[in-house]
């Protein structure tokens, strides 16, 4: 397949595309950073695995969509901000039958796809997998786990058989659903409990586990997500949904979640479609989110302070 992926000097991206690569599928990374695309053209991708080896995949990457032209897959994991701005400039990369996959974290980002490139184009998708961004062109592949991918309709096309079968040849675990808004849900449970809890409180993923504070908090905050998703007809079961993070977090040691890298290197955070997001649907379903509000107000805060904004003055 030709594949491009958008954000693919991130993290992810560079992991994902990396791995795709290096099965021999023709892709290239798009990213806006030129010290990322130029490490990567000139000394190649960098993944470093859990085991401490390091594997250096030779990718195309490019700062220019045009110069790419039509692919069959774009692959978004760009943050959800840059969402409108990262499909309007791919344009040249579509052609009739391209699909988008959003494997962004968060909930809205269908919408805003489809605002700029129709929602007949979207695949929605998921992953469990973690990295760190460690330098240009170099990537810490920090934790593994399932990739769930669906259409909207969740029908079994021809075009998610093919992307499927494309991650299965890169060695990523991947499992079309049928109910892929509930998959979705369940991801979105974990990230509400985890991201901003390990960003303003700059630990690492293993050690929200340590602590009768963090976990208290955490089951709060995935009690107020449960309750969202069930006024909405989303099934997520809270016992498997708190039992799943406790085994992830206790995995992944050192990871370090990707809201904590932001806040480390004084980014804009993804927190109002993580949490911002519970609050959001809360409110039109009549379901209180205090614990989700409480995050969002202190990431906005701190979001704030390193960014030199000011909300009131």
């Amino acid at each position: 397949m030709r594949i491009a992926v958008l954000g693919g000097g991130g993290a992810m991206g560079g992991l994902f595309g990396g791995y795709l690569a290096r099965a021999g599928e023709d892709v290239t990374l798009i990213d806006v950073s030129q010290a990322s695309i130029d490490a990567i053209n000139h000394d190649g991708l960098a993944i470093e695995e859990k085991d401490g080896s390091t594997a250096t995949i030779r990718v195309k990457a490019s700062l220019t969509p045009l110069d790419v032209g039509p692919v069959d897959l774009i692959v978004n994991f760009v943050k959800c901000y840059n969402t409108e701005a990262a499909i309007g400039a791919s344009t040249p990369m579509l052609g009739d039958g391209t699909a988008i996959l959003t494997l962004q974290n968060g909930w809205g980002n269908v919408d805003r796809i489809a605002a700029v490139a129709g929602k007949s184009r979207v695949i929605v998708g998921l992953t469990y997998h973690s990295g760190t961004l460690i330098g240009p062109g170099r990537v810490r592949h920090s934790g593994s786990g399932m990739t769930h991918v669906g259409e909207i309709d969740g029908s079994l096309s021809p075009r998610l058989v093919a992307a499927v079968a494309a991650f299965r040849r890169a060695g990523v675990e991947t499992a079309p659903s049928s109910r892929i808004v509930d998959e979705i849900w369940k991801k979105l449970a974990l990230n509400v409990c985890t991201l901003p809890t390990a960003a303003l409180l700059r630990f690492q993923a293993h050690e929200l586990m340590q602590h009768e504070g963090t976990i208290a908090l955490m089951e709060g905050l995935l009690a107020e997500v449960v309750a969202v998703a069930k006024a909405q007809g989303i099934n997520i079961d809270h016992a498997e949904r708190r039992q799943a993070i406790a085994n992830l977090l206790g995995k992944a040691i050192g990871a370090r979640a990707s809201m904590l890298q932001d806040v480390e290197a004084s980014r804009q955070t993804e927190i109002d479609v993580i949490n911002g997001a519970i609050v959001t649907a809360g409110q039109r379903c009549s379901v209180p989110t205090p614990f989700n509000l409480a995050m969002v107000w202190m990431v906005r805060s701190l979001q704030a302070k390193y960014l030199g904004q000011c909300d009131k003055q």
